[in-house]
């Protein structure tokens, strides 16, 4: 089977510096021009395929109709053979059917560089019709216009109505898994592996009739490996955010074994050090650390180093042992200083129930003097913890067992050094938990590793700390610890 590009698709495949890119990306779909993690990141941008062709055409000048024939000379008193008899009772003409290829360049026309207008006129175009044949066209056109009007649900609608038409556009499937993977449920994550495996299917049976002569044959090979390695990540990214670390895992480990990835890596290293395997988990955060980023697929650096420490802290009690040198000279030239401001907030206080703490939403703070006399219950954590979302429900779940309690209060303090990250993933991760930033509070209680959770008393003084993800045991241990404190002070 030959797979050969789309020519609907709004950015073509051009000529690539590497020919086997170019043409391995075209045959599947995919433009070479942007790496994997571009294509999923910034896929957004169309062009209006439909405005760029049928503008030119609607601005052309309408083809006159052809000159009636010359009529015949009629003899002198001759009736007329064209001439009708005068009828009676007129009949009235029949209006004629709207031209669907008229009405789509007025639709276009009439919105002008508008948007929104556009997005209306087209919609309202294909409910009068509904068979047109520029179909697909259209659809392509609200896809841009509606992300371009910050409309990401109506987007995925019309590309998945595309990707009905067109089963074969593994572009437009690549941009669809790109918003299903943005909504985040399990509905939306489980559709987008699925059009992320019809990718992979095409990328491992394009037959090896499509390479083009000019490029050889280990050429062709490695671009292939190269787009193939992509795709698994990308499911095994999905699968893993669904939870299912069996499938996970396993795309994951393929990915890696075709060409290793940090990307690759440091999911693995968060799937090992969920199950407690933390020598492997060390062995793949290690790993992301330090590959290099030849496949557009880069990691953060930081938040590495940050899983690496956090893990080895929790496994040894102390960061040196962990490779010294590899750590230092990280936090010596890569390693991003927190800011300044963070450092004064609660500075001097030394005293739990004295902090004052923001909140992510920018609500009003939360002044811990006012839980004095309660028990206080604080989950510390951050959003590049992956055991730290794992613990969030179990955290949430004893809660709801206090929800009755006023004298009970619980708090996840969160630690991220950089904060823009935090109210996003409360949205996506759907938290319930009242959140605040850790403040100043993480250093006074000696929060070294995450996550760590704390039970204070009516006193202030620790009664329970917990560090790392044991889910096993979790909640009757947290909940015994509540019911000892509250048991104390009666």
């Amino acid at each position: 089977m030959i797979l050969k590009p789309r020519q609907a698709f709004a950015i073509p495949c051009p000529a690539a510096r590497n020919p086997a890119g170019a043409h391995l990306a075209c045959a599947v779909g995919v433009d070479p021009r942007y790496n994997m993690s571009h294509m999923l990141r910034r896929a957004a941008v169309f062009a209006i395929t439909v405005a760029l062709g049928l503008t030119a055409a609607a601005q052309a000048p309408e083809p006159k109709p052809p000159a009636p024939p010359a009529k015949e000379a009629q003899p002198h008193g001759a009736p007329n053979k064209d001439q009708q008899p005068p009828q009676k009772n007129p009949v009235s003409v029949e209006k004629k059917p709207p031209d669907s290829e008229l009405e789509l360049q007025r639709s276009i026309l009439e919105a002008g560089n508008d948007r929104a207008a556009l997005l209306r006129n087209l919609e309202d175009y294909l409910r009068r019709f509904p068979d047109s044949p520029r179909k697909a066209q259209v659809y392509r056109a609200l896809v841009e216009s509606s992300m371009q009007l910050r409309d990401t649900p109506r987007a995925l609608g019309y590309a998945e109505r595309l990707i009905a038409l067109h089963p074969e556009d593994a572009s437009m499937m690549l941009f669809a898994v790109d918003l299903l993977e943005r909504a985040g449920d399990d509905n939306s994550l489980t559709r987008a592996v699925g059009y992320a495996t019809r990718v992979l299917d095409r990328v491992e049976k394009a037959s090896a009739e499509a390479k083009p002569a000019r490029v050889s044959q280990g050429e062709w090979e490695a671009e292939q490996k190269k787009l193939a390695m992509s795709i698994y990540l990308i499911r095994g990214r999905l699968q893993l955010r669904r939870r299912n670390y069996e499938a996970a895992q396993a795309d994951l480990e393929t990915s890696y074994r075709m060409l290793p990835s940090p990307a690759a890596a440091l999911h693995l290293g968060e799937i090992a050090e969920l199950r407690k395997d933390h020598d492997k988990a060390i062995k793949h955060y290690a790993a992301a650390f330090v590959l290099p980023d030849q496949y557009g697929l880069p990691v953060n650096r930081w938040e590495v180093r940050r899983k690496l420490g956090n893990l080895w802290q929790l496994t040894h009690g102390k960061e040196p042992g962990l490779g010294e040198r590899l750590l230092e000279a990280y936090d010596r030239l890569g390693a991003e200083p927190k800011p300044a401001e963070a450092a004064q907030r609660n500075k001097g206080v030394t005293e739990p129930y004295a902090f004052v703490l923001r909140r992510p939403d920018g609500g009003a703070t939360v002044k811990l003097s006012e839980s004095k006399g309660k028990i206080l219950v604080l989950s510390f954590w951050a959003t590049w913890c992956l055991p730290c979302r794992e613990l969030e429900p179990l955290f949430e779940q004893v809660g709801r067992q206090f929800e009755e309690k006023t004298d009970v209060v619980f708090l996840a303090v969160n630690g991220d050094e950089d904060e823009s990250r935090v109210k996003l993933y409360i949205e996506r991760e759907k938290m319930r938990s009242t959140v605040v930033f850790a403040d100043g509070l993480d250093a006074l209680l000696g929060i070294t590793a995450y996550p760590t959770v704390i039970v204070l008393d009516r006193n202030g003084k620790i009664v329970y700390r917990a560090q790392g993800f044991t889910p096993d045991n979790f909640v009757e241990g947290l909940t015994g610890a509540i019911q000892r404190a509250l048991a104390s002070a009666s």
